[in-house]
Protein backbone atom coordinates (compact mmCIF):
# COMPACT_ATOMS: atom_id res chain seq x y z
CA UNK A 1 0.00 0.00 0.00
CA UNK A 2 1.51 3.28 -0.69
CA UNK A 3 1.76 6.20 1.75
CA UNK A 4 0.50 9.31 -0.52
CA UNK A 5 -2.80 10.09 -2.26
CA UNK A 6 -2.64 13.20 -4.03
CA UNK A 7 -5.71 14.87 -5.03
CA UNK A 8 -5.30 17.99 -7.33
CA UNK A 9 -8.33 19.79 -8.48
CA UNK A 10 -8.03 21.64 -11.49
CA UNK A 11 -10.22 24.20 -13.25
CA UNK A 12 -8.78 25.68 -16.83
CA UNK A 13 -5.15 26.07 -15.13
CA UNK A 14 -3.34 26.14 -18.70
CA UNK A 15 0.16 25.71 -19.84
CA UNK A 16 1.30 26.10 -16.36
CA UNK A 17 -0.09 23.07 -14.97
CA UNK A 18 2.32 20.95 -16.64
CA UNK A 19 5.29 22.23 -14.73
CA UNK A 20 3.27 21.49 -11.48
CA UNK A 21 2.26 18.30 -12.03
CA UNK A 22 5.36 16.89 -13.33
CA UNK A 23 7.24 18.40 -10.13
CA UNK A 24 5.12 15.35 -8.50
CA UNK A 25 7.04 12.57 -10.57
CA UNK A 26 9.86 12.22 -7.73
CA UNK A 27 6.56 11.33 -5.10
CA UNK A 28 5.14 9.38 -7.64
CA UNK A 29 8.19 7.70 -8.26
CA UNK A 30 8.39 6.86 -4.74
CA UNK A 31 4.84 5.43 -4.77
CA UNK A 32 2.30 8.21 -4.42
CA UNK A 33 -0.22 8.30 -6.47
CA UNK A 34 -1.72 11.22 -8.13
CA UNK A 35 -5.16 12.02 -9.12
CA UNK A 36 -6.26 15.00 -10.67
CA UNK A 37 -10.19 16.06 -11.01
CA UNK A 38 -11.22 18.75 -13.24
CA UNK A 39 -14.06 20.61 -12.61
CA UNK A 40 -14.81 21.49 -16.85
CA UNK A 41 -11.99 22.98 -17.93
CA UNK A 42 -12.04 24.33 -21.79
CA UNK A 43 -8.67 24.90 -21.92
CA UNK A 44 -5.39 22.25 -22.53
CA UNK A 45 -6.41 21.64 -18.36
CA UNK A 46 -7.47 18.03 -19.23
CA UNK A 47 -5.11 16.98 -22.34
CA UNK A 48 -2.38 18.29 -20.38
CA UNK A 49 -3.32 15.92 -16.89
CA UNK A 50 -4.14 13.04 -18.46
CA UNK A 51 -0.10 12.91 -19.60
CA UNK A 52 0.92 13.56 -16.18
CA UNK A 53 -1.54 12.32 -13.84
CA UNK A 54 -2.44 8.19 -12.56
CA UNK A 55 -5.94 9.03 -12.87
CA UNK A 56 -7.98 11.90 -14.51
CA UNK A 57 -11.64 12.47 -13.61
CA UNK A 58 -14.41 15.03 -13.90
CA UNK A 59 -16.16 15.88 -11.46
CA UNK A 60 -19.37 18.96 -10.50
CA UNK A 61 -17.03 22.42 -10.56
CA UNK A 62 -16.44 22.96 -6.85
CA UNK A 63 -13.28 22.21 -4.72
CA UNK A 64 -15.15 20.10 -2.17
CA UNK A 65 -17.06 17.80 -5.04
CA UNK A 66 -13.70 17.80 -6.68
CA UNK A 67 -11.84 16.45 -3.58
CA UNK A 68 -14.28 14.18 -2.84
CA UNK A 69 -14.20 12.53 -5.91
CA UNK A 70 -10.31 12.53 -5.83
CA UNK A 71 -9.94 10.50 -2.40
CA UNK A 72 -12.88 8.02 -3.17
CA UNK A 73 -11.73 5.09 -3.94
CA UNK A 74 -8.42 5.61 -2.57
CA UNK A 75 -6.37 2.82 -0.81
CA UNK A 76 -3.25 4.79 0.66
CA UNK A 77 -2.85 5.44 4.27
CA UNK A 78 -2.86 9.38 3.81
CA UNK A 79 -4.91 11.47 1.26
CA UNK A 80 -2.74 14.98 0.92
CA UNK A 81 -4.97 17.74 -0.91
CA UNK A 82 -3.31 20.38 -3.37
CA UNK A 83 -3.91 23.21 -5.19
CA UNK A 84 -2.95 23.44 -8.72
CA UNK A 85 -0.91 26.76 -8.24
CA UNK A 86 0.87 25.00 -4.98
CA UNK A 87 4.21 23.29 -5.10
CA UNK A 88 5.02 20.79 -2.42
CA UNK A 89 8.64 20.95 -0.36
CA UNK A 90 11.02 18.80 -1.43
CA UNK A 91 10.70 15.25 0.26
CA UNK A 92 7.20 16.53 1.55
CA UNK A 93 6.03 12.81 1.32
CA UNK A 94 8.79 11.70 3.94
CA UNK A 95 8.11 14.82 6.01
CA UNK A 96 4.64 13.30 6.24
CA UNK A 97 5.46 9.68 6.72
CA UNK A 98 7.27 11.35 9.83
CA UNK A 99 4.64 13.16 11.19
CA UNK A 100 2.16 10.08 10.96
CA UNK A 101 4.52 8.19 12.92
CA UNK A 102 4.47 10.47 15.38
CA UNK A 103 0.87 10.13 16.41
CA UNK A 104 -0.39 13.12 14.08
CA UNK A 105 -3.72 11.95 12.09
CA UNK A 106 -3.87 15.33 10.25
CA UNK A 107 -1.61 18.13 9.28
CA UNK A 108 -0.44 20.88 7.03
CA UNK A 109 2.26 22.42 5.73
CA UNK A 110 3.41 26.17 6.20
CA UNK A 111 3.25 28.29 3.20
CA UNK A 112 5.03 30.63 1.72
CA UNK A 113 3.79 32.81 -1.30
CA UNK A 114 6.05 33.16 -4.36
CA UNK A 115 6.79 36.88 -4.33
CA UNK A 116 9.56 38.81 -3.28
CA UNK A 117 7.01 41.55 -1.78
CA UNK A 118 7.47 42.20 1.95
CA UNK A 119 3.94 42.80 2.79
CA UNK A 120 2.98 39.31 1.16
CA UNK A 121 5.85 37.49 2.98
CA UNK A 122 3.81 39.22 6.35
CA UNK A 123 0.63 37.59 5.19
CA UNK A 124 2.39 34.26 4.57
CA UNK A 125 3.98 34.31 8.65
CA UNK A 126 0.31 35.59 9.33
CA UNK A 127 -1.59 32.65 7.89
CA UNK A 128 1.00 30.34 9.41
CA UNK A 129 0.88 31.74 12.58
CA UNK A 130 -3.45 31.58 12.44
CA UNK A 131 -3.11 28.36 11.45
CA UNK A 132 -0.95 27.17 14.47
CA UNK A 133 -3.01 29.22 16.98
CA UNK A 134 -6.28 28.06 15.81
CA UNK A 135 -5.58 24.60 14.52
CA UNK A 136 -7.38 25.44 11.26
CA UNK A 137 -5.85 24.75 8.28
CA UNK A 138 -6.54 26.30 4.40
CA UNK A 139 -6.42 24.73 1.42
CA UNK A 140 -2.94 26.64 0.15
CA UNK A 141 -0.96 24.89 2.94
CA UNK A 142 -1.93 21.48 1.37
CA UNK A 143 -3.70 19.82 3.61
CA UNK A 144 -3.23 15.72 4.66
CA UNK A 145 -5.60 13.42 6.25
CA UNK A 146 -5.19 9.93 7.15
CA UNK A 147 -8.09 8.33 5.22
CA UNK A 148 -9.59 6.29 7.60
CA UNK A 149 -10.53 9.88 9.33
CA UNK A 150 -11.22 11.41 6.12
CA UNK A 151 -13.80 8.39 5.28
CA UNK A 152 -15.06 8.29 8.79
CA UNK A 153 -16.34 12.35 9.12
CA UNK A 154 -17.88 11.98 5.25
CA UNK A 155 -15.39 13.93 3.64
CA UNK A 156 -15.21 17.79 2.61
CA UNK A 157 -18.45 19.16 3.47
CA UNK A 158 -20.60 19.73 0.38
CA UNK A 159 -20.46 23.64 0.33
CA UNK A 160 -19.01 26.36 -2.60
CA UNK A 161 -16.43 27.88 0.04
CA UNK A 162 -15.09 27.46 3.42
CA UNK A 163 -14.72 23.58 2.67
CA UNK A 164 -11.32 23.56 4.09
CA UNK A 165 -11.75 25.75 6.86
CA UNK A 166 -15.06 23.35 7.65
CA UNK A 167 -12.93 20.25 7.58
CA UNK A 168 -10.20 21.52 9.97
CA UNK A 169 -12.82 22.49 12.45
CA UNK A 170 -14.31 18.88 12.60
CA UNK A 171 -10.56 17.47 12.27
CA UNK A 172 -9.82 19.85 15.33
CA UNK A 173 -12.31 17.67 17.37
CA UNK A 174 -9.72 14.90 17.04
CA UNK A 175 -6.80 16.65 17.46
CA UNK A 176 -4.14 19.42 16.54
CA UNK A 177 -2.69 19.49 13.09
CA UNK A 178 0.80 18.77 12.63
CA UNK A 179 2.16 21.92 11.16
CA UNK A 180 5.09 21.15 8.95
CA UNK A 181 7.26 23.90 8.88
CA UNK A 182 9.15 23.09 4.98
CA UNK A 183 6.89 25.52 3.11
CA UNK A 184 5.03 25.04 0.30
CA UNK A 185 4.80 27.67 -2.52
CA UNK A 186 1.89 29.04 -3.63
CA UNK A 187 1.01 31.44 -6.08
CA UNK A 188 0.67 35.06 -4.91
CA UNK A 189 -1.47 35.77 -8.48
CA UNK A 190 -4.91 36.48 -5.99
CA UNK A 191 -3.30 38.98 -3.98
CA UNK A 192 -1.35 40.90 -6.53
CA UNK A 193 -3.95 40.89 -9.13
CA UNK A 194 -6.73 42.25 -6.66
CA UNK A 195 -4.95 44.06 -4.73
CA UNK A 196 -3.02 42.54 -1.61
CA UNK A 197 -4.89 45.17 1.26
CA UNK A 198 -7.96 44.36 -0.52
CA UNK A 199 -7.84 40.29 -0.59
CA UNK A 200 -6.77 40.35 2.65
CA UNK A 201 -9.63 41.91 4.05
CA UNK A 202 -12.12 40.69 1.84
CA UNK A 203 -10.67 37.02 3.30
CA UNK A 204 -10.93 38.41 6.99
CA UNK A 205 -14.67 39.18 5.61
CA UNK A 206 -15.72 36.05 4.39
CA UNK A 207 -14.39 33.95 6.92
CA UNK A 208 -16.14 36.69 9.74
CA UNK A 209 -19.22 36.19 7.72
CA UNK A 210 -18.67 32.11 7.53
CA UNK A 211 -18.33 32.21 11.01
CA UNK A 212 -21.12 33.58 11.74
CA UNK A 213 -23.75 31.52 9.79
CA UNK A 214 -23.60 32.75 5.90
CA UNK A 215 -24.48 30.76 3.29
CA UNK A 216 -21.66 29.76 1.60
CA UNK A 217 -23.31 29.82 -1.60
CA UNK A 218 -23.19 33.31 -1.03
CA UNK A 219 -19.65 33.70 0.22
CA UNK A 220 -18.87 31.66 -3.07
CA UNK A 221 -20.38 34.60 -5.17
CA UNK A 222 -19.18 37.50 -3.24
CA UNK A 223 -15.60 35.53 -3.79
CA UNK A 224 -15.90 35.54 -7.71
CA UNK A 225 -17.46 31.60 -8.00
CA UNK A 226 -19.37 30.76 -10.97
CA UNK A 227 -22.01 27.96 -10.61
CA UNK A 228 -21.12 25.64 -13.57
CA UNK A 229 -25.34 24.90 -14.17
CA UNK A 230 -27.30 22.19 -14.40
CA UNK A 231 -26.04 18.74 -15.48
CA UNK A 232 -26.68 18.57 -19.56
CA UNK A 233 -27.68 15.51 -21.83
CA UNK A 234 -26.74 14.75 -24.75
CA UNK A 235 -25.77 11.68 -26.79
CA UNK A 236 -21.83 11.69 -28.40
CA UNK A 237 -21.41 9.90 -31.84
CA UNK A 238 -17.34 9.27 -32.04
CA UNK A 239 -15.99 9.05 -36.27
CA UNK A 240 -12.76 6.30 -35.70
CA UNK A 241 -10.35 4.82 -37.97
CA UNK A 242 -8.79 1.77 -37.37
CA UNK A 243 -5.17 1.89 -36.41
CA UNK A 244 -3.76 0.22 -39.78
CA UNK A 245 -0.60 2.22 -41.14
CA UNK A 246 -1.45 3.45 -43.95
CA UNK A 247 -5.57 4.03 -43.30
CA UNK A 248 -4.70 6.21 -39.95
CA UNK A 249 -3.73 9.33 -39.95
CA UNK A 250 -1.65 9.39 -43.46
CA UNK A 251 -0.77 13.18 -43.54
CA UNK A 252 0.94 12.44 -39.92
CA UNK A 253 2.49 9.38 -41.24
CA UNK A 254 4.55 11.76 -43.17
CA UNK A 255 6.64 13.12 -40.66
CA UNK A 256 6.83 10.05 -38.19
CA UNK A 257 6.05 6.84 -40.44
CA UNK A 258 3.12 4.72 -41.02
CA UNK A 259 3.04 2.61 -37.72
CA UNK A 260 3.68 5.34 -35.77
CA UNK A 261 1.20 7.38 -37.11
CA UNK A 262 -1.38 4.33 -36.66
CA UNK A 263 -0.31 4.20 -32.79
CA UNK A 264 -0.92 7.69 -32.19
CA UNK A 265 -4.25 7.13 -34.00
CA UNK A 266 -5.17 4.14 -31.42
CA UNK A 267 -3.85 6.67 -28.70
CA UNK A 268 -6.07 9.94 -30.19
CA UNK A 269 -9.32 6.96 -29.75
CA UNK A 270 -8.81 6.06 -26.32
CA UNK A 271 -8.27 10.25 -25.09
CA UNK A 272 -10.87 10.78 -27.49
CA UNK A 273 -13.40 7.84 -25.69
CA UNK A 274 -12.39 8.60 -22.00
CA UNK A 275 -13.12 12.17 -22.66
CA UNK A 276 -16.53 11.17 -23.85
CA UNK A 277 -17.06 8.67 -21.06
CA UNK A 278 -15.95 11.10 -18.37
CA UNK A 279 -18.50 13.68 -19.71
CA UNK A 280 -21.40 11.08 -18.84
CA UNK A 281 -23.73 13.24 -20.58
CA UNK A 282 -25.60 9.80 -22.27
CA UNK A 283 -25.05 6.92 -25.11
CA UNK A 284 -21.50 7.25 -26.35
CA UNK A 285 -21.00 5.41 -29.71
CA UNK A 286 -17.96 4.62 -31.80
CA UNK A 287 -18.50 4.77 -35.36
CA UNK A 288 -15.69 2.67 -36.80
CA UNK A 289 -14.46 2.78 -40.06
CA UNK A 290 -13.49 0.50 -42.46
CA UNK A 291 -15.88 -1.11 -40.08
CA UNK A 292 -15.97 -2.45 -36.75
CA UNK A 293 -14.11 -5.81 -36.66
CA UNK A 294 -10.52 -4.51 -35.89
CA UNK A 295 -9.35 -6.00 -32.55
CA UNK A 296 -8.49 -2.31 -31.15
CA UNK A 297 -11.91 -1.42 -31.44
CA UNK A 298 -13.55 -5.00 -30.31
CA UNK A 299 -11.60 -4.64 -27.28
CA UNK A 300 -12.68 -1.54 -26.32
CA UNK A 301 -16.12 -3.03 -26.42
CA UNK A 302 -14.78 -5.73 -24.14
CA UNK A 303 -13.18 -3.76 -21.76
CA UNK A 304 -15.33 -0.61 -22.09
CA UNK A 305 -18.62 -1.70 -22.70
CA UNK A 306 -18.47 0.66 -25.98
CA UNK A 307 -21.27 0.59 -28.64
CA UNK A 308 -19.62 0.12 -32.18
CA UNK A 309 -21.04 1.05 -35.39
CA UNK A 310 -20.23 1.04 -38.36
CA UNK A 311 -19.28 3.65 -40.57
CA UNK A 312 -21.16 3.33 -43.76
CA UNK A 313 -19.11 3.44 -47.20
CA UNK A 314 -19.25 6.67 -49.12
CA UNK A 315 -17.44 10.25 -48.26
CA UNK A 316 -18.08 11.87 -45.04
CA UNK A 317 -21.13 13.34 -45.89
CA UNK A 318 -22.15 9.97 -46.19
CA UNK A 319 -21.09 9.25 -42.73
CA UNK A 320 -22.18 12.19 -41.32
CA UNK A 321 -25.69 11.91 -41.94
CA UNK A 322 -25.44 8.25 -41.17
CA UNK A 323 -24.58 9.03 -37.55
CA UNK A 324 -27.74 11.96 -37.71
CA UNK A 325 -30.29 9.45 -38.82
CA UNK A 326 -29.39 6.63 -36.40
CA UNK A 327 -29.28 8.83 -33.79
CA UNK A 328 -32.51 10.54 -34.48
CA UNK A 329 -34.46 7.46 -35.90
CA UNK A 330 -36.54 7.71 -32.38
CA UNK A 331 -38.29 10.48 -33.23
CA UNK A 332 -38.91 14.00 -31.02
CA UNK A 333 -37.85 12.01 -27.68
CA UNK A 334 -33.89 11.89 -28.71
CA UNK A 335 -31.45 13.76 -26.81
CA UNK A 336 -29.29 16.46 -28.78
CA UNK A 337 -26.39 14.66 -30.48
CA UNK A 338 -22.92 15.93 -30.39
CA UNK A 339 -20.84 14.66 -33.45
CA UNK A 340 -16.50 14.18 -33.03
CA UNK A 341 -13.60 12.93 -34.10
CA UNK A 342 -10.56 12.20 -32.62
CA UNK A 343 -8.05 14.53 -34.48
CA UNK A 344 -8.14 16.46 -31.34
CA UNK A 345 -6.62 15.52 -28.08
CA UNK A 346 -7.67 19.09 -26.79
CA UNK A 347 -10.88 18.10 -26.73
CA UNK A 348 -12.23 17.91 -22.60
CA UNK A 349 -15.38 16.77 -20.94
CA UNK A 350 -15.77 20.34 -20.09
CA UNK A 351 -15.45 21.37 -24.12
CA UNK A 352 -18.67 18.09 -24.39
CA UNK A 353 -20.56 19.80 -21.08
CA UNK A 354 -20.39 23.23 -22.71
CA UNK A 355 -21.74 22.40 -26.54
CA UNK A 356 -24.25 20.42 -24.82
CA UNK A 357 -25.41 23.01 -23.08
CA UNK A 358 -25.56 25.26 -25.81
CA UNK A 359 -27.98 22.89 -27.48
CA UNK A 360 -30.34 23.73 -24.98
CA UNK A 361 -30.79 27.51 -26.41
CA UNK A 362 -29.66 26.55 -30.16
CA UNK A 363 -30.21 24.35 -32.72
CA UNK A 364 -26.80 23.28 -33.49
CA UNK A 365 -23.31 24.27 -32.03
CA UNK A 366 -19.70 24.18 -33.36
CA UNK A 367 -16.72 23.53 -31.77
CA UNK A 368 -14.30 25.53 -34.90
CA UNK A 369 -10.80 24.39 -35.64
CA UNK A 370 -8.17 26.71 -35.87
CA UNK A 371 -7.41 24.87 -40.01
CA UNK A 372 -10.69 26.06 -41.08
CA UNK A 373 -12.63 23.36 -40.02
CA UNK A 374 -14.50 22.17 -36.55
CA UNK A 375 -13.53 19.56 -33.97
CA UNK A 376 -17.08 19.35 -32.82
CA UNK A 377 -21.06 19.79 -34.31
CA UNK A 378 -23.52 19.06 -32.59
CA UNK A 379 -27.59 19.44 -33.27
CA UNK A 380 -30.76 19.47 -30.84
CA UNK A 381 -32.94 18.43 -33.81
CA UNK A 382 -31.56 15.84 -37.04
CA UNK A 383 -30.20 18.92 -39.50
CA UNK A 384 -28.79 16.35 -42.22
CA UNK A 385 -28.42 18.73 -45.18
CA UNK A 386 -26.01 20.95 -43.18
CA UNK A 387 -23.62 18.26 -44.41
CA UNK A 388 -24.28 18.63 -48.21
CA UNK A 389 -21.75 20.14 -50.69
CA UNK A 390 -19.24 20.92 -47.96
CA UNK A 391 -15.53 20.75 -49.35
CA UNK A 392 -13.83 18.37 -46.91
CA UNK A 393 -10.40 18.66 -45.44
CA UNK A 394 -10.08 22.01 -47.23
CA UNK A 395 -9.83 25.62 -45.11
CA UNK A 396 -13.37 26.33 -46.25
CA UNK A 397 -15.25 23.39 -44.42
CA UNK A 398 -16.06 25.42 -41.45
CA UNK A 399 -17.34 29.05 -43.33
CA UNK A 400 -19.67 26.65 -45.43
CA UNK A 401 -20.88 24.44 -42.84
CA UNK A 402 -22.55 27.94 -41.24
CA UNK A 403 -23.62 28.84 -44.79
CA UNK A 404 -25.38 25.79 -44.42
CA UNK A 405 -26.36 26.25 -41.42
CA UNK A 406 -27.82 29.76 -42.19
CA UNK A 407 -29.56 28.44 -45.07
CA UNK A 408 -31.54 25.85 -42.75
CA UNK A 409 -32.69 28.23 -40.64
CA UNK A 410 -31.44 26.60 -37.61
CA UNK A 411 -29.76 28.93 -35.01
CA UNK A 412 -25.91 27.97 -33.56
CA UNK A 413 -23.34 28.88 -31.21
CA UNK A 414 -19.80 28.45 -31.87
CA UNK A 415 -17.59 27.96 -29.01
CA UNK A 416 -13.77 28.98 -28.70
CA UNK A 417 -11.61 26.89 -31.15
CA UNK A 418 -9.15 24.18 -30.53
CA UNK A 419 -6.88 22.55 -33.13
CA UNK A 420 -6.55 18.71 -34.68
CA UNK A 421 -2.87 16.91 -34.76
CA UNK A 422 -2.88 16.29 -38.67
CA UNK A 423 0.86 17.28 -39.60
CA UNK A 424 3.91 16.77 -38.24
CA UNK A 425 3.94 20.58 -36.74
CA UNK A 426 0.99 19.97 -35.51
CA UNK A 427 2.35 16.60 -33.62
CA UNK A 428 5.34 19.22 -32.51
CA UNK A 429 2.75 21.55 -31.04
CA UNK A 430 1.21 18.69 -28.72
CA UNK A 431 4.28 17.62 -27.44
CA UNK A 432 5.15 20.74 -26.07
CA UNK A 433 1.71 21.79 -24.90
CA UNK A 434 1.57 18.74 -22.64
CA UNK A 435 5.62 18.94 -21.49
CA UNK A 436 6.75 16.00 -22.51
CA UNK A 437 10.60 15.43 -20.97
CA UNK A 438 13.47 13.83 -22.15
CA UNK A 439 12.96 11.35 -19.08
CA UNK A 440 9.39 10.77 -19.86
CA UNK A 441 7.97 7.89 -21.58
CA UNK A 442 7.17 8.93 -25.34
CA UNK A 443 3.80 9.06 -26.37
CA UNK A 444 2.33 6.18 -28.85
Amino acid sequence: MSLLHIVVPVLNEGVSLADRLEALRPLRERGAQLVVVDGGSTDETWAIACRHADRVLLAPRGRAAQMNAGAEGASAEVLLFLHADTALPAHADEAIAAAMAGGADWGRFDVQLDSRSWLLRIVAGAMNLRSRLTGIATGDQAMFVRRQRFEALGGFPQIELMEDIALSARLRRIGRPACLRPPAFTSARRWENHGILRTVLLMWQLRARYFLGDDPSLLARHYGYERCGAHPQAAIAILAKAPVPGLAKTRLARGIGPRAAARVQRHFTQRTLEAARQARLGDVALWCAPDASHRFFRALARVHGTRLLAQPPGDLDARLRAAVAHHFAGGGDAPPLLIVGTDCPLLSPGHLHEAARVLALHDAVVVPAEDGGYALLGMRRPLPDVFTGIAWSTPQVLQQTRERLASLGASWRELAPLWDVDEPADWQRYQNLIGRTTHMEPLP
